[in-house]
This record gives C-alpha cells, structure tokens and sequence, in this order.
C-alpha cells in the first residue's frame, strides 16, 4: 500500500469519525479487521493489500489526531476558507482540508508539500473542480498564515 492510499484512507476513518461519538481508535480497529477488509477490494484498488505497520501507524495517528484536533481545525477552515460559509463546504472537502492541515502541523515527519499536494489530487476524485480549487486556496492561505509566518525570512521548512 503507498502513503497516498494510506492516507485516502485516513480520510475516508475521518470523514466516517467526524460528527460522531465513535472512538476513533476503535473505528481504526473495525475498518481493518480482517473479515471487514477483505470485503473492501473490490471497491477499489487502495484496498488491494493490507497496510503495514508504518502505513498503519501513519493511518492511526491521522485519524486519531485529527479527531482529536477536531474543533482546532475546522476553526482554521473557517478562517482561511474566506467568502464560504461553513455549511457551504462539503463533508468531504472539509474532512480533506482537516487531514492535510493535520498532517501539516503535527506531523513532521510527513513533508508539508506531499500532504498539501496529495490532499488537492485526492480532492479531484471526490470533489468537483470548483472545490478542488477551494481545497487548494484554503490549503495555500492556511500554509502561509500558519507556517510561513513563523519561519525566518528566507528560509523555507525543510521538507522531511
């Protein structure tokens, strides 16, 4: 399994979690018991093969992390997501953006372009051009008023 279905996944436990009291751990657990996973090849190739330990660590600390970041992230959506309402962004898209703004900001060992660049691309498969573009400019408002401000002038994050 690659990072990129890895981490569609972890949208997908995400967008599921979200709204809900389902533990997130718990819902991780569920989605990959056996029984339950192998029902889901034939849905789609990303589920072709079983995650492996690191993809399965990334995948539980992204869903995880994101719930638990929850109320932190959709306020960063709603901040750099200017001129949509909140009940305007799709379930999906919003579940997007709080995976890539997650990922992002407490997930160093993931370079902040692969997540920003992988959540634009996953968009397109679930999203309509028009919130791809939304997805895109809130990720790039967000980078620059979150990350950027902080970093020296000059000096880009290296990606790690």
């Amino acid at each position: 399994m690659t990072r990129t279905a890895a981490r569609e996944i972890a949208i997908q436990l995400g967008f599921s979690v979200a709204g809900t009291d389902q533990d997130p751990a718990a819902a991780v657990e569920a989605f990959f018991d056996p029984e339950h996973y192998e029902t889901l090849a034939p849905e789609g190739d990303i589920y072709a093969q079983a995650p492996s330990e690191r993809e399965m660590d990334f995948i539980t600390r992204s869903v995880t992390g994101v719930a638990e970041h929850k109320q932190e992230l959709d306020g960063l959506i709603g901040r750099y997501a200017r001129g949509w309402r909140p009940e305007r962004i799709s379930r999906s898209a919003a579940a997007i953006l709080r995976q890539a703004m997650y990922e992002v900001l407490y997930m160093p060992d993931v370079p902040d372009k692969a997540s920003m660049d992988e959540a634009v691309e996953l968009a397109k498969g679930y999203e309509d051009p028009d919130v791809v573009a939304f997805i895109n400019g809130v990720l790039g408002g967000f980078y620059r008023g979150e990350v950027q401000k902080d970093e020296p002038a000059g000096e880009d994050k290296p990606d790690a």
